[in-house]
């Protein structure tokens, strides 16, 4: 059986390592005849995994470029059945930065993301390193800060990593803080270009601080975002989550393979997502491998570490 794909965009696409990974992928022989991609081989169900895939690329050349990342991702959808999920949900824009980067989605799960944060007051989202949690988190609070939903955004970490605490550190407060605090500066910096974000923060309206300063505050008319909460303790992540206040939108992000707490020590975002699922305003959201968007050897650098563990988890209990 095989499957013509013809459009007059087909030459985007038609590179010929991205050819050969569906051609690979999925067992079939892919060849290009001019302004059309012909899938070709005697099982008719891959030849139509690998058709949706081709499809699907012609579809976002229109409007995005293609690049290795995206390719795999889509080979992963059809494999899985939710490949025409994917192209349907659509990718609206965040926000655009100042050299005209427009900010969205990269995958189902990010969409996922996304749509819990506009339609929840609470937001506890895991996933592993490179899956735009943070990042994402912190678009959408300059969006809401931007079309003056909150009138503050107030970014905070516990900075515990390394076992590091910050009385040992030299300098200043800031001095102390600014290295735990530096993926988030840096995420801002990119959203609002540096000097719109030095000014928000010298006014005030851009906090960023370690989790032990939120004790004691009433988070009113703000976007809240907790990052690396991982590094909780039960404690600690019930003492943030009670300075909800009015208007008050929170996100709480965390990878749970990166816990840097004392062994034995109680797991504040662990704890928090068996306890709060399924309660009113709150969302529960957990990325996968498969929404890694940085360079693709991190996403194998993580399943292999993944399947490490599992492997270390077998033997422990034998």
């Amino acid at each position: 059986m095989n499957h013509r794909i013809t459009d007059e965009d087909i030459a985007k696409i038609c590179i010929s390592r991205f050819l050969r990974k569906i051609s690979e992928s999925f067992g079939v022989s892919v060849e290009v005849d001019g302004d059309s991609v012909v899938i070709d081989d005697e099982n008719s169900l891959n030849v139509h995994h690998a058709s949706k895939v081709v499809e699907a690329m012609v579809s976002l050349s229109k409007k995005d470029d293609i690049d290795d990342r995206l390719v795999d991702y889509l080979i992963f959808l059809s494999k899985n059945g939710s490949l025409e999920e994917f192209i349907t949900k659509g990718d609206e824009v965040i926000i655009t930065t100042p050299t005209g980067r427009p900010i969205k989605s990269k995958t189902l799960g990010q969409r996922f993301y996304i749509d819990a944060i506009k339609r929840s007051e609470l937001v506890i989202c895991s996933g592993p390193a490179g899956s735009g949690k943070t990042f994402l988190g912190v678009a959408m609070a300059v969006k809401a800060f931007k079309s003056k939903e909150v009138s503050k955004i107030i970014l905070c970490r516990p900075a515990i990593e390394a076992g590091e605490r910050l009385g040992f550190l030299p300098g200043d407060i800031e001095e102390k803080i600014n290295p735990y605090m530096r993926p988030i500066y840096d995420a801002l910096e990119t959203l609002l270009g540096q000097e719109l974000f030095v000014k928000y923060l010298e006014k005030g309206l851009i906090e960023v601080s370690p989790l032990a300063f939120m004790r004691g505050r009433n988070l009113d008319d703000a976007f809240v975002l907790l990052d690396e909460a991982q590094n909780t303790t039960n404690d600690q992540m019930k003492m943030f989550l009670t300075r909800i206040g009015m208007n008050c939108k929170a996100c709480v992000c965390g990878d749970f393979t990166q816990i840097d707490l004392p062994y034995g020590s109680t797991n504040g975002l662990r704890d928090s997502i068996g306890v709060l699922e399924g309660i009113e305003g709150i969302s529960i959201v957990s990325l996968s491998e498969s929404d890694i968007v940085r360079n693709p050897l991190v996403q194998r650098i993580v399943s292999a570490y993944a399947e490490a563990d599992v492997k270390r988890c077998g033997k422990e209990r034998k």
